[in-house]
């Protein structure tokens, strides 16, 4: 992500694309997924905290399916059953954005921190968070389809 913004801020990031056609020397991309790199995922772990994951299948408006991991990282230990509320706020927040937004925007909103964000400010009523985001998002609708998704 660095490479592409040339914002320092954003190289924890990596960036996940398939070409999908060559035209001359210009290769035209589609977003594939991203993830946390290893390192920044670690830094982020720490002793007498939790760690929150949900792992979401959603899909997109124009019909793309992606796999969304969402973490979030606690000050301090909490309630199994503030887990699951958190947990609960994550996949009404990923369902609602996808099902709203088409690939492209789902994507910038990821990759840019705006649907953490959201899970951030609404979450941060159940327990004190010191990290929201999404680690990871994975397209896994098969290239078959969306070649024929991308023809239309």
């Amino acid at each position: 992500m660095y490479e592409i913004t040339n914002d320092f801020a954003h190289q924890y990031l990596k960036m996940h694309f398939q070409i999908t056609e060559v035209d001359g020397k210009t290769a035209h991309t589609m977003y594939k997924g991203h993830e946390y790199s290893r390192d920044y995922l670690r830094s982020l772990v720490r002793r007498r905290t939790t760690k929150v994951e949900g792992i979401f299948d959603v899909v997109t408006k124009d019909g793309y399916e992606l796999k969304v991991s969402v973490c979030a990282f606690t000050l301090s230990r909490i309630r199994t059953s503030q887990e699951q509320a958190i947990r609960s706020i994550m996949r009404k927040n990923v369902k609602e954005k996808a099902s709203a937004l088409t690939l492209d925007q789902l994507a910038q909103e990821i990759v840019l921190g705006k649907i953490a964000s959201d899970i951030y400010n609404e979450a941060k009523k159940i327990a004190p968070l010191r990290h929201v985001g999404i680690r990871k998002s994975e397209l896994s609708t098969p290239l078959a389809k969306l070649l024929q998704l991308q023809a239309r």
